[in-house]
């Protein structure tokens, strides 16, 4: 669409989004005489902290130019959904910034049952602070991640770092410096986070190799493909490992273990489960 199209675009998609909240909905007093279907502009302008002319010219397709602060104060006061959030960054700065940190995470069940059918191929999901929001039984055996010590028992920077069992990996030292480098690439999406900071400085204060290593600056995507895991009971297990993100949340990452045949069944047998998954027969 032309830049004419992009802004009655927005004014129609504020519109009725503004519409479909009734005042009690947002806190507001009802008030007498209503003629406007859900929220009046000055209501909105009001719970986003704006001008109502501000508001107003955006409702009216004018060539105005809202800030990122001014938008995210619209999608609460709105009360956006992330999808409906992402469809009015869109719309108005044609690209959509990272979530506010200070949010919390969470996953819908259909996620959630997603991740559990899995079993017995491992997965979990990370939020974007690398802490772990869900994961199944064979993650859970695999990686023992119920087991991780505080103060971070849920994120996995921390959990790969305090696991010393994992350091008598012939690779530990290539997977570790690979691990930071995905990190800082994620963590460079959030600016000034002081909860980054925090544990980098306690990452530093336990971890020789990362308070060496963390300076370099290196910076990596994620590494899909084979791997390889040396479990003490089931021996040898092998993998196809991959990571995928959220459409409508890009900040969620999954994490999915797609394990050989031979892997299946040593892992079905130490889960106790009664036969494989879908994901094996195919």
């Amino acid at each position: 669409m032309n830049d004419s199209e992009r802004r009655k675009a927005l004014a129609n998609f504020l519109r009725t989004r503004r519409e479909r909240l009734s005042p009690q909905a947002v806190g507001l007093p009802p008030g007498i005489r209503r003629r406007t279907r859900g929220l009046r502009r000055e209501e909105v302008a009001q719970l986003a902290n704006i001008g109502t002319s501000w508001y107003t010219l955006m409702e009216q397709g004018r060539d105005v130019h809202p800030s990122e602060q001014v938008l995210e104060s619209l999608a609460q006061a709105l009360r956006l959904t992330s999808a409906e959030r992402q469809h009015l960054f869109l719309l108005a700065l044609q690209y959509v910034p990272a979530q506010p940190t200070g949010l919390e995470e969470q996953i819908n069940p259909i996620m959630q049952q997603a991740i559990l059918s899995l079993d017995p191929h491992p997965a979990y999901v990370m939020g974007r602070r690398w802490d772990l929001l869900t994961w199944n039984k064979a993650a859970d055996y695999l990686f023992k991640l119920s087991a991780t010590p505080p103060p971070y028992s849920r994120n996995m920077l921390w959990w790969f770092f305090n696991r010393k069992e994992l350091r008598q990996h012939d690779d530990w030292e290539e997977v570790a410096r690979s691990i930071i480098a995905q990190f800082r690439a994620d963590s460079g999406r959030y600016p000034g986070d002081p909860w980054f900071a925090e544990l980098i400085a306690d990452l530093q204060r336990i971890s020789e190799e990362f308070r060496q290593w963390w300076p370099q600056h290196d910076v990596s995507d994620t590494l899909d493909g084979y791997k390889e895991i040396r479990h003490s009971l089931l021996g040898n297990l092998n993998f196809e490992h991959l990571r995928l993100q959220v459409p409508g949340n890009p900040d969620l990452k999954v994490m999915i273990y797609t394990a050989s045949p031979q892997t299946v069944a040593r892992l079905a047998s130490a889960l106790h489960l009664s036969g494989e998954s879908s994901l094996a027969q195919r």
